[in-house]
């Protein structure tokens, strides 16, 4: 056997196995990356179902004719300004994430004064339409609580990877970052005071 085939061979072998390790760690980065971003797409879509069911809800509601202007005119501006938040699903960082909740936080609270301003028309709260319309409404708050799980999950799988070794010299090499989960908003873990007020 020639003397140069050896180092040649160990040369090829070598290139190889750290072949194999950048480009497999980069794939599986890309790839669990990709799912925490079409999680995230999933929390919005989640979101965008409750936005979407808002304008029957008003008009539903509009049609009791003494019901409180003010209170829809508030689940209106307030489903406005969330869905003009939007989130670069490539630039998924704290500041952007809690942005897109601060303006979900504000519907999510017009829209509870409405549904308490409803307990003083019963003649509203009788009718199929409301109901099929709260009961909408009560299912997709509960899926936008799946999704944020399912996304916080993902985020997970994507951080603990990049961070192992070596993954995580050959991630922060082609610039692979931690994505940041979903979080409460602070004071979340009180229970908000229900008042209801039928001066």
């Amino acid at each position: 056997m020639k003397k140069w085939l050896i180092p040649v061979l160990i040369i090829l072998v070598v290139g190889f196995g750290l072949y194999k390790l950048f480009a497999g760690v980069n794939n599986q980065a890309i790839v669990l990356q990709e799912d925490a971003k079409t999680a995230w797409a999933n929390v919005e879509s989640a979101y965008q179902r409750r936005s979407d069911l808002i304008p029957s809800l008003v008009n539903t509601v509009k049609g009791a004719a003494d019901f409180e202007r003010g209170t829809l005119t508030d689940v209106i501006e307030a489903r406005a300004k969330a869905t003009s938040v939007k989130v670069d699903a490539n630039n998924l960082n704290a500041e952007a994430i809690q942005s897109f909740q601060k303006a979900q936080t504000g519907l999510s609270s017009a829209l509870s004064r409405l549904l308490v301003s409803v307990e003083r028309y019963p003649e509203l709260k009788a009718t199929q339409n409301f109901q099929n319309l709260q009961s909408q409404l009560e299912g997709t708050e509960n899926r936008i609580n799946v999704e944020r799980n399912r996304y916080n999950k993902s985020v997970q799988g994507y951080n603990t990877y990049i961070r192992k070794f070596p993954n995580n010299l050959v991630a922060g090499m082609f610039g692979f970052e931690q994505m940041t989960r979903f979080q409460a908003d602070e004071g979340a873990e009180k229970a908000p005071e229900v008042k209801f007020d039928f001066k």
